[in-house]
């Protein structure tokens, strides 16, 4: 007879247990060549935050994508694993034609946007969270969570852009809505405005508190909630 361990998202049907605070900060990227590596997240434009050498045989380099709350580091005798088997990396992004261009423009070589088969898990193409078939172009319907794009570092550790726009129910508290930059408020606030603009059509006049309207379309877009009408 077996059992089995049933957990619940609720945080309330953990009764008496301190919820401690546990903040997922870095992931170790295995490389070969380390200068080579700096080089390349340099080119990125991601935020130099420290490079430790003993000068014997030791390295830790430390980099931070714009907006983000993770880290990587890389260098001599932090890991074990092989170089360039890290893969599957999403880095989240608002507008995904927005970010491959920058990588493109910086020099840096990105796939093309892609999308998955719907309800095709398995094919030819290298693996990511919806299987293995990528079909060219962003998603159809524009669905959050569902255009990709991947590029590699010169080890071949792999990395994927996604594209989200509003995140499913729960996953963000909106007390504490933040924009990670400049370019995420901006797409937010056009995607809010395109929203108001439909709000108007459907009661044939102008609202004068669109601010209000913005505001509160924003907040629930990221929470996951259902928008204003």
């Amino acid at each position: 007879m077996s059992t089995k361990a049933v957990r619940t998202n609720d945080p309330a049907g953990d009764t008496g247990v301190a919820r401690v605070a546990m903040k997922f900060e870095v992931v170790v990227i295995p490389v070969s060549d380390v200068d080579r590596a700096k080089e390349f997240y340099s080119k990125l434009g991601w935020r130099l935050d420290a490079d430790f050498d003993s000068g014997k045989d030791f390295r830790v380099i430390q980099f931070t994508p714009p907006g983000s709350g993770c880290s990587i580091i890389f260098g001599k005798n932090v890991t074990a694993a092989a170089p360039g088997s890290s893969q599957g990396l999403y880095l989240i992004v608002s507008d995904i034609e927005a970010a491959r261009k920058e990588l493109l423009d910086r020099g840096v070589e990105v796939g093309e946007v892609f999308h998955g088969a719907s309800g095709v898990y398995a094919g030819p193409d290298e693996p990511y969270l919806f299987g293995r078939q990528r079909v060219s172009g962003p998603d159809p319907a524009h669905g959050s969570y569902r255009s990709f794009a991947s590029f590699h570092d010169p080890d071949g550790n792999g990395w994927l852009f996604q594209e989200i726009t509003s995140r499913l129910p729960g996953r963000i508290d909106p007390a504490t809505t933040t924009f990670a930059s400049a370019t995420d408020l901006a797409s937010a606030l056009r995607r809010a405005a395109a929203a108001h603009g439909e709000h108007e059509k459907r009661t044939g006049q102008a609202d004068a508190n669109w601010p209000d309207w913005y505001a509160e379309y924003m907040v629930r877009e990221q929470a996951g909630d259902q928008p204003p009408q």
